[in-house]
């Protein structure tokens, strides 16, 4: 009877820690690329497309503010409502209208992007101060005794 002797050696082992280590360093660089793709392919792109929506959204306000005053009374109050969108890429703003040492800007911010326009015409004239959000209507109201 003849026996068969086998050769014991370590190519077993040396597979399976050749497969865990260049699995391990592909999962570290995918999570890697995870963040990467996020910051620059979704991150980015919302931040410009949400400061552009809050100077569209500040230039509408103060259109809205200017053509009021166009036809407002000599003497009396006038009063308009407007509606702005509710979100900006799914997040809520604030439109904070005059603001420092009575500079008369429209700041359109959510905390983290901020962009400021300026009240087109009527800045220097009239003392414009107010805040307000996008949910629900908002109103702009004129009175020429300035109350």
């Amino acid at each position: 009877m003849t026996r068969m002797y086998r050769n014991l050696d370590d190519d077993g082992v040396s597979m399976m820690t050749e497969y865990l280590s260049i699995t391990s360093l592909l999962v570290f660089m995918f999570v890697i690329m995870m963040f990467v793709v996020n910051a620059g392919l979704i991150e980015g792109p919302a931040d410009t497309l949400k400061y552009h929506s809050y100077v569209d959204i500040g230039n509408g306000v103060s259109v809205r503010m200017v053509d009021l005053y166009t036809i407002a009374p000599g003497d009396g109050t006038i009063r308009t409502q407007f509606d702005l969108p509710d979100t900006v890429a799914g997040e809520e703003y604030e439109v904070i209208l005059g603001g420092f040492e009575e500079s008369q800007y429209i700041t359109v911010t959510d905390g983290s992007i901020m962009a400021e326009v300026a009240i087109s015409g009527i800045g220097a004239s009239r003392g414009v101060t107010g805040r307000t959000t996008g949910s629900g209507y908002n109103m702009i109201s004129y009175n020429s005794s300035g109350v």
